[in-house]
């Protein structure tokens, strides 16, 4: 599961791609001058390093994604749950609602996913 570590660039790149795919390379480098601010040679070697790892494909110069945002969302997730929080949910939602307040239709939405989530 380590392959779907990214760091920041990379995911504000791969984000690009999910927003606007398929795409052709070129329009990748003009969109990632302008959001990204980044040289044409800087969005070429991002996309081969991520070819490489399997996160991208770039077939007759069009960039597609191979893996869904959700599913770097969720490694991100577990990584965070099991470096920062030992592994404990509680002890997550503990820390991430201290000092917040959730509205009815939040708190309501997160019920029925536990619900759900119950063996």
């Amino acid at each position: 599961m380590e392959e779907h570590k990214l760091f920041d660039a990379e995911y504000k790149f791969i984000s690009l791609v999910w927003e606007h795919e398929p795409l052709n390379s070129t329009e990748l480098s003009k969109l990632c001058l302008q959001e990204l601010g980044w040289k044409k040679s800087t969005t070429y070697n991002m996309i081969r390093k991520l070819v490489e790892r399997g996160l991208l494909q770039n077939e007759q110069a069009t960039v597609t994604s191979l893996v869904k945002r959700e599913q770097i969302q969720k490694y991100e997730s577990e990584a965070l749950l099991e470096k920062a929080f030992d592994n404990s949910l509680p002890t997550f939602i503990a820390a991430f609602l201290k000092d917040k307040k959730l509205s009815k239709a939040e708190a309501e939405e997160i019920k029925k996913m536990i619900e759900g989530a119950i063996k």
